[in-house]
């Protein structure tokens, strides 16, 4: 059975820091690995799932799943919210430190010179206003936060509560979502850890983290 993982990329990113946890799901699952790039400072959420419903609909695979780095889980959760994902292939979901109940510090820098220009269309659109967010439950989802607050946030904020340095964990929870797991790491090392990429195989794998 032809297996695909498809990485997500977070904002200012393209999804080429992406590699090495794609190379190490890839040889975890077997599968192939794509990275679907879209602009995340020009583009708003909305255009970017549709860009991304699109590409997945175009790949070749029996199962299909999906891991997204900070903004990009909203992009994935927007394409599911909007029926995009319903005829994709099955598979898994994981987020690594998406802000699904908003972001504290995109307010808090929003509220500078030139913060939402610097922030763009999609935390423009997303992360400025609450949302009353549910996971329907359309696959299993599971989400990974970082504990260790040493990042950008810090600047404007975040502090208080565990973080990541950028998010808040609480911010990463979602009401119907599978599992969540929190580790000992901060939000741009998220992608480049050997323990996320073993988490997130496990749950890719069999629906759970390792405990």
């Amino acid at each position: 059975m032809s297996t695909l993982v498809v990485y997500v990329h977070g904002l200012w990113l393209t999804g080429n820091e992406g590699g090495i946890l794609l190379r190490r799901l890839g040889r975890e699952l077997n599968a192939k690995t794509r990275a679907f790039s879209y602009p995340s400072v020009r583009s708003n959420i909305s255009d970017s799932a549709q860009a991304l419903g699109n590409f997945l609909a175009q790949q070749p695979a029996e199962t299909l799943h999906l891991v997204g780095h900070s903004l990009g889980g909203l992009v994935i959760l927007k394409m599911f919210e909007t029926g995009k994902g319903a005829q994709l292939p099955p598979g898994r979901i994981v987020f690594l430190g998406s802000p699904l109940n908003g972001s504290r510090a995109a307010q808090n820098l929003a509220r500078l010179p030139f913060g939402k220009k610097i922030l763009g269309k999609g935390v423009h659109e997303e992360l400025l206003t609450h949302r009353q967010r549910r996971w329907m439950g359309e696959r299993e989802l599971g989400v990974i936060a970082g504990s260790v607050g040493i990042g950008l946030g810090r600047l404007v904020g975040i502090r208080g509560a565990p973080s990541d340095g950028t998010i808040f964990v609480e911010e990463t929870r979602l009401p119907g979502i599978s599992q969540h797991l929190v580790l000992r790491i901060s939000h741009t090392v998220l992608p480049f850890s050997s323990v996320v990429a073993r988490q997130t195989a496990a749950f890719l794998s069999d629906g759970n983290f390792l405990r």
